[in-house]
């Protein structure tokens, strides 16, 4: 390559992919999405507030030409919010839907305007369950003032008004004037109440499958993710904490990296240092050359062995009971007894876009560039991080390379601001594969014991459960759990659907030095492993299937028996298979949604696995966008089943082994099995998650299905552990 192709093409990701699409760039691919540069709908900078059109709420804006921006306050990760929500504010606002645009609301905004958009972090399957009573409300109130200024102009009553596709139609004459020849006057409409919104069975949008907005720009390299931000004059900066949690900084020499090319800095952070550089390789080779001592304290005797041996040990000590029903003790001696021990790992959430953040610190001012799960707290910890008042801070929220619950709590945040404090110029920060990986907060670990008795019926006569396991809220600093039950741990156990004449539920808080919080599903991803794996044990001392077994522990709850009988029909249940062959059933409700799957899977003589079909049932109750609902089920499936073949974060000497996609496997193309997915809604006042749901039941299925296959029962994740050779 010459002088001026070597410096005037800087290729990066973006300007590939943007490249790649001209016909210069020759590749077909550009034939196959001819429209795609123009069907940008999401902008490069999607928090920007400055715009011609007229703001008719906070929610809403219509500019001239009848584009409707929409305001999006929940983080786009890849689950589709970006299209759903705006489905929901469209549907009220009647809207030519290939208007829409959508555009995140901002957090600063939210401060200054008294929690203007209710609610901001995203998490807990709730984007709509939690949010599309008041966006439908503001698409109403939108409509509204739209139709009186119409009708003000007119000089007619309203009600002879009506909206059809982004217009504003008087019936009697036939007159119709645009949302954006109407919006300044609708701006200025105050309502004296609130307009009742649509139900279920007058929607005309929501329940349609719709291509994501947020598609178009991601193919073609225009979408901002917080890894793409550049500004002038940026510097880069790369950092490294204990290998130990809770180690710090004993020393380091500066010097032996002083005058290395580009390196700007040494500055100290919390538990750790970094390196600023004017490139983000200089800064993370330049790291990797500077000595550092570490004081790693008392944790860095510490095992996974150790802590396997201490959670089951804590089985047998002091609980705080989270239900009981009946004489637990004596049901156990009336019937016929089985016991059983499960156990969950620590996991990573592994997001493909590692941490990152730019940040810049300047007097009176902070603004930060990411991908957050939750804006609202990273306004507030960028204020007590650069110590100035919240009013001056900006978040600029980008689209999430993957969240899973990691981008809830934003430590790379903490440290780029205290980086670009101490430099006094904007700094990315830059997590490396290795840095996520070993300085993640990690799914808990866990330990679930399972008494049972039947009675000659067959059905439990009890069940005892005790479940040892780490408490996020305490590992966060979010408070004690003074009455020792945490909701997330018990979540599926002290709420089972399944009857037994007596029921009781332990709770044991277990932490130890590894930082733990929200994984996908969070306390339900551990404890649907285990109790979907314990009824199925139960179903086979009862001489029966699991999917007939749970059928009759689940009678009266209509809801439930809908998703297994549908999930028994699509899934061919009864049909003989091969030897070597299996199915597995689990059912599992989280965030207020049901998900049973079906997994049919062969076992070679070797011991491999080959996940070969999941069939999934969902009654989330309604859904906005069946599209995206399928697209998040089998996302779930595909995150939980990494997991349960080959999940683990392990500990040695205080600290994580694994550092990359070597050592920490993912499920990859060649493993990813057929997936079908059926909604099978119950409809009425539910609105059910559907972000995270299809995470918890793989696990089980999974397992059941190797028992059918082979008759070996696995109790602890993950799946890689366990010796399935025939011979074994």
């Amino acid at each position: 390559m010459n002088a001026i192709d070597r410096h005037a093409v800087r290729l990066s990701r973006r300007n590939f992919l943007a490249i790649s699409l001209t016909a210069a760039g020759g590749l077909m691919i550009g034939g196959i999405i001819p429209q795609a540069a123009s069907a940008l709908v999401v902008d490069n900078q999607p928090w920007d507030e400055t715009r011609t059109g007229e703001e008719i709420n906070a929610w809403i804006m219509v500019e001239p030409d009848d584009t409707v921006i929409i305001r999006v306050a929940q983080s786009e990760m890849g689950e589709g919010v970006f299209t759903s929500l705006p489905m929901i504010v469209a549907e009220e606002l009647g809207c030519d839907w290939a208007r829409v645009k959508a555009e995140y609301a901002t957090a600063s905004r939210n401060l200054r305007e008294n929690n203007v958009y209710k609610r901001m972090g995203t998490g807990g399957s709730g984007a709509v369950r939690r949010s599309r009573e008041f966006l439908q409300a503001a698409g109403a109130n939108a409509r509204v003032r739209l139709v009186q200024a119409a009708a003000g102009r007119w000089n007619v009553s309203p009600d002879s008004c009506s909206v059809d596709n982004g217009k504003v139609v008087h019936q009697a004459s036939g007159r119709s004037l645009r949302y954006g020849e109407l919006a300044a006057d609708a701006a200025k409409v105050t309502l004296a109440s609130d307009p009742a919104i649509k139900t279920p069975d007058q929607f005309t949008l929501i329940g349609k499958p719709l291509a994501r907005l947020d598609t178009p720009p991601k193919l073609v390299g225009a979408a901002k993710f917080g890894i793409d931000i550049r500004l002038p004059d940026m510097v880069y900066a790369a950092a490294s904490t204990c290998p130990v949690f809770g180690g710090k900084v004993k020393s380091y020499d500066e010097g032996a990296i002083k005058g290395r090319r580009g390196v700007i800095a040494v500055v100290p952070i919390e538990g750790g240092v970094a390196v600023v550089a004017d490139r983000f390789w200089r800064a993370k080779e330049a790291l990797a050359n500077l000595p550092i001592v570490w004081d790693e304290g008392p944790a860095a005797n510490t095992s996974s062995k150790q802590f396997d041996a201490d959670y089951i040990a804590a089985l047998d000590g002091p609980a705080v009971t989270a239900k009981k029903e009946g004489d637990v003790d004596a049901g156990l001696n009336a019937g016929k007894r089985v016991d059983a021990i499960y156990q969950a790992p620590h996991l990573a959430h592994a997001p493909m876009g590692p941490l990152n953040c730019t940040a810049h610190v300047t007097e009176g001012k902070v603004e930060i560039w990411m991908g957050t799960q939750n804006p609202d707290m990273a306004l507030q910890l960028a204020a007590k991080a650069a110590g100035v008042p919240p009013s001056e801070v900006e978040i600029h929220n980008c689209f999430l390379g993957g969240g899973f619950g990691r981008r809830a709590v934003n430590d790379e945040l903490v440290q780029a601001v205290t980086i670009s404090k101490a430099v006094g110029k904007p700094v990315k920060l830059v997590w490396t594969r290795e840095d996520d990986m070993r300085h993640d907060r990690y799914r808990p670990q866990a330990a679930i014991r399972f008494q049972a008795a039947l009675g000659t019926d067959g059905r439990p006569t009890a069940m005892h459960v005790r479940t040892a396991v780490g408490s996020i809220q305490r590992s966060l600093g979010w408070g004690k759990v003074e009455n020792g039950i945490e909701p997330s741990a018990v979540e599926g156990l002290a709420n089972m659907p399944y009857h037994s004449a007596a029921t009781q539920v332990d709770c044991i808080l277990k932490n130890t030095h590894v930082p733990v919080m929200f994984w996908r599903s969070v306390g339900s991803s551990q404890n649907a492993f285990a109790l979907e794996g314990f009824i199925d044990e139960l179903a086979q001392a009862a001489g029966m299937d699991g999917y007939r077994y749970r059928r009759k522990l689940l009678e009266g709850k209509p809801d439930f028996l809908a998703v297994l009988d549908t999930l028994a029909a699509k899934s061919d249940w009864d049909k003989p298979l091969p030897k070597g062959s299996g199915r597995g059933i689990a059912i599992h409700e989280s965030f207020g949604t049901i998900v049973g799957e079906v997994v049919e899977l062969t076992v070679s003589p070797k011991g491999e696995v080959k996940v070969d079909r999941v069939v999934a049932a969902v009654d989330c109750g309604h859904v906005v966008n069946p599209l995206t609902a399928v697209m998040q089920i089998e996302s779930a499936v595909v995150y939980g089943l990494s997991a349960a073949l080959f999940g683990e974060i392990t500990i040695d000497k205080g600290a994580v082994v694994q550092g990359n996609f070597d050592d920490y496997e993912v499920a990859r193309l060649a493993d990813t099995p057929k997936i079908e997915t059926h909604l099978v809604l119950s409809g009425g006042t539910k609105w059910g998650g559907i972000g995270e749901p299809g995470t918890p039941p793989i696990a089980p299925a999974v397992c059941n299905a190797i028992f059918n296959a082979t008759g070996k029962r696995i109790r602890a994740l993950p799946i890689k552990n366990v010796d399935l050779s025939s011979g074994a």
